[in-house]
């Protein structure tokens, strides 16, 4: 599921809610575009109000379109980590279900194994990582009144806060 637009390449992320991972990631240089949207369940074009549900099986995920000779999926990923509680199980903050859970959805093996590395580092570290690994399904873009959330608000996270994790 990499696209190769122009050297462009795809990630995609689910940590809670999906308004403050998109405010996280869109602002890395070299990051194109994001779109909020849904990930890994059942129903074709699902809606905001199924999802939410929690029986529709979606993971509400950021869709990050980068351009790979400015930032990499490694940043992208190391910022994942730094931008929210990838140790809680079912849920991030007060968002709980299903729907809210931690998970990279991998596009190719390299991002795979990228991915599998850090979990294995943060392990190393002592963490508890809940974040799921599965690989890339069809996305589906999300609501207009959800696309860049925060910043139609003029507000920041209320539960992706940074926090500086790796120092390597």
């Amino acid at each position: 599921m990499t696209q190769n637009n122009f050297h462009k390449e795809t990630a995609y992320f689910a940590s809670g809610c999906f308004w403050g991972t998109q405010y996280h990631l869109e602002k890395v240089k070299g990051v194109e575009y994001t779109h909020v949207g849904y990930m890994g369940g059942t129903v074709n074009n699902p809606s905001y109000p199924e999802v939410k549900t929690g029986t529709t099986g979606h993971v509400e995920t950021v869709e990050v379109i980068f351009d790979p000779a400015q930032t990499s999926f490694e940043q992208l990923l190391r910022l994942y980590f730094e931008t929210h509680d990838f140790t809680q199980v079912g849920g991030q903050g007060p968002d709980i279900g299903s729907q809210y859970r931690s998970v990279i959805f991998y596009c190719n093996e390299e991002q795979k194994e990228i991915a599998e590395r850090y979990i294995g580092k943060l392990f190393g570290m002592g963490f508890k990582v809940a974040t799921a690994l599965e690989p890339a399904e069809k996305f589906w873009i999300g609501e207009d009144y959800h696309q860049h959330y925060y910043d139609k608000k003029g507000e920041t996270p209320y539960c992706h806060i940074y926090r500086k994790i790796f120092n390597d």
